[in-house]
């Protein structure tokens, strides 16, 4: 795309973006952002980009997740660590189902922005901005921390900086090794409540043995000892977006150097608006959140700007529709694709759809109803004929009480106990692991069928 410039947004429709008060004040934190070196590289863009191809064709799974909104003050190497931790144990449970490779991508180093259902809230008769991520404005309701701060961006990238510095410490420097992944896996599978998911722990240890009897040792095999981890957000806030965006001098093309993948969310995908127009110039690999309000020529007009040379690998879509309403909305999606032959990975986000007010007050997700969607957009896609080619999660390794159910059964009266989130619901790691073994279930259902009818 010789003719798109990074500004080119700026011409569009811009929606769920902040109006900052002080024009010089916000320039020269782009100027300064623009100084900064990329928190991403293209070779590391391409790479996902092929993994994703292949996920488009069934031969790999993506498993994405993190936090809903990354904080400032929750920022910790710990909380990083936990988090990462549990994916790879996800991942390794999900490869076990699959029998393919799951690919990485972590809900982190940049999901700092959020959209709004409206620009203000009231409390007690006070009107003030919406909470919008801690890299637009503050949590606090104070007129002084709900004021849109360009230098909040400053913050964030050098948040993201330490953060993908931590996240490429572990996946190289041994903490992903296979083994050490499954002990902390046998731990969870050793709780009482969970024991219906010890015999696959056992044969995934079976497995191993089996590997480490055949020399296959995590001593000799590097493959074994290290993950290849990438990085997403919503890109929101097309500001620090531009500012980050750079020139890969070995394609020629634009690079998005805030994140290995970004996406476009529910809310920003008007197709001749500025969210679409500035992610349809750049290399990485593109995320479309697709609601129930999307249409099918909506889908193929967005396809078709996204992605116009139909590359493997480049467009993944993400499905949010809410449990029971998959079947109302997904198949005609599904169709639309096949109708204009496009090279799409499709990936179900069984979050954003399943948001209540407890009875407690608490805003929350029901584990069984976050399962129930994933298993209908399984449904569907083998109704279809198409390929389920993975999961979105909203979720983080600590300990939290924000989404009900789960085999440790978190009530409504128990979400007050640890409510940390700043600002959706998100599954804890106990959580996180069950919803992990279940859809590894999901997976060797199918990959059993397929074998079935293959074989007749």
């Amino acid at each position: 795309m010789t003719d798109w410039q990074k500004t080119d947004w700026r011409k569009k429709p811009r929606v769920q973006m902040p109006a900052y008060t002080d024009p010089a004040a916000l320039a020269a934190v782009e100027a300064r952002l623009a100084s900064y070196p990329p928190l991403v590289f293209a070779g590391e863009a391409r790479k996902l980009t092929k993994q994703l191809a292949a996920v488009s064709r069934g031969e790999a799974f993506l498993l994405q997740g993190g936090d809903c909104a990354e904080s400032f003050a929750e920022f910790s190497a710990n909380g990083i660590r936990d988090t990462f931790k549990v994916l790879l144990q996800m991942a390794m449970v999900l490869t076990y189902g699959a029998k393919v490779p799951v690919v990485k991508v972590g809900r982190m180093a940049g999901q700092m922005a959020k959209p709004r259902s409206a620009p203000t809230e009231t409390f007690d008769g006070v009107e003030l901005p919406s909470y919008r991520g801690d890299i637009i404005n503050g949590f606090d309701f104070t007129p002084e921390a709900r004021n849109p701060d360009p230098d909040r961006m400053l913050q964030a990238y050098l948040q993201a900086a330490a953060t993908l510095n931590l996240l490429r410490a572990f996946s190289t420097g041994g903490f992903a090794n296979v083994h050490e992944v499954h002990k902390w896996t046998l731990g969870f599978t050793d709780a009482n409540e969970v024991k219906k998911y010890s015999d696959m722990a056992s044969r995934i240890s079976d497995t191993l043995d089996f590997m480490q009897a055949a020399g296959l040792s995590t001593d000799t095999n590097h493959e074994l000892q290290t993950v290849d981890f990438y990085t997403s957000h919503e890109a929101l806030l097309l500001e620090y977006e531009e500012a980050l965006c750079r020139l890969d001098s070995t394609s020629g093309k634009m690079l998005a150097g805030s994140g290995h993948m970004i996406w476009i969310g529910d809310r920003t995908r008007q197709p001749d608006g500025a969210h679409v127009e500035f992610c349809k110039g750049v290399m990485n690999p593109i995320g479309l959140k697709c609601g129930p309000s999307m249409t099918s020529g909506h889908l193929k007009a967005l396809m078709a700007s996204l992605n116009p040379g139909n590359e493997p690998g480049r467009l993944t879509l993400i499905a949010r529709f809410g449990a029971g309403q998959v079947g109302d909305h997904l198949p005609r999606l599904v169709r639309a694709v096949q109708e204009e032959g496009a090279n799409v990975v499709w990936t179900c986000d069984a979050m954003h759809g399943n948001t209540i007010k407890s009875s407690t007050g608490y805003k929350t997700r029901p584990f069984e109803s976050v399962l129930r969607e994933v298993k209908e957009f399984f449904g569907v896609h083998n109704a279809e004929g198409t390929i389920p080619g993975g999961v979105h999660f909203e979720m983080t390794g600590a300990d939290v009480t924000e989404c009900t159910g789960g085999v440790r059964a978190v009530t409504d009266e128990d979400l007050s106990d640890r409510y940390h989130t700043a600002c959706d619901p998100r599954l804890n790691a106990s959580q996180s692991l069950e919803l992990a073994f279940l859809v590894a279930e999901e997976l060797s259902a199918r990959r059993n069928k397929l074998a079935q009818a293959k074989a007749s």
